[in-house]
C-alpha cells in the first residue's frame, strides 16, 4: 500500500512551496500526495487535521511563509502552535516548512531559501515515513533547511 502524503499550502505565500514539495517528493517517491491549499498560514491547522483525519495521510507538510511585521510573526507562532497541537491529537508527524520574508536579502535570494527548505524538508518527511530511525545516521550533524549546514561541533 503506498503512502499517503499531504501538503498543506497558502495562497500568501510568494513561493508556490507545494509544487517544489511535490516535485521533490515525485522525485524520490511513489507516495500519493494530496494537497490542500488555504487562504494564510493560520488555516494550516485546520487544513492538516483533516488531511489526516479525512484523506488518510501518513504525514504532512504544512508550508507556509511569513510576512515581516511583528504581527506575522506571531501569527506564524500561533499557526505552529496550532501545528503542534494536531501533532499531539493525531500522534502524527507534521513537518512545518516555514519561511520569513525577512530572512532573504531580496527576491532571489527568498526563492533560493525557499526551494532548499522546501526540499530539504520534503525529504525529511520521505525520510520520516521510513521510521524513527532513519534520520539518526544525520543526528548532531549541524543539518540545516534554508541555508548551507552548519556542520557538526569539534573539541579541538
Amino acid at each position: 500500500m503506498k503512502n499517503k502524503i499531504g501538503i498543506a499550502d497558502t495562497t500568501f505565500a510568494r513561493v508556490d512551496m507545494a509544487g517544489l514539495a511535490i516535485g521533490i517528493i515525485k522525485k524520490n517517491s511513489d507516495a500519493e500526495i494530496i494537497r490542500y491549499t488555504v487562504p494564510g498560514i493560520k488555516d494550516l491547522p485546520v487544513a492538516c487535521k483533516k488531511l489526516f483525519e479525512e484523506n488518510k495521510c501518513d504525514i504532512i507538510i504544512a508550508l507556509g511563509m511569513a510576512g515581516p511585521k511583528p504581527i506575522d510573526k506571531q501569527c506564524s507562532h500561533e499557526a505552529s502552535l496550532g501545528l503542534q497541537v494536531v501533532q499531539l491529537m493525531t500522534n502524527k508527524h507534521i513537518i512545518e516548512v516555514f519561511v520569513h520574508m525577512d530572512e532573504a536579502k531580496n527576491d532571489n535570494d527568498l526563492f533560493k531559501l525557499t526551494k532548499n527548505r522546501t526540499e530539504k524538508h520534503a525529504l525529511n518527511a520521505l525520510a520520516l515515513l521510513d521510521g524513527k530511525e532513519a534520520l539518526q545516521k544525520f543526528a548532531g550533524r549541524g543539518k540545516r533547511q534554508g541555508r548551507e549546514d552548519a556542520g557538526p561541533v569539534k573539541l579541538k
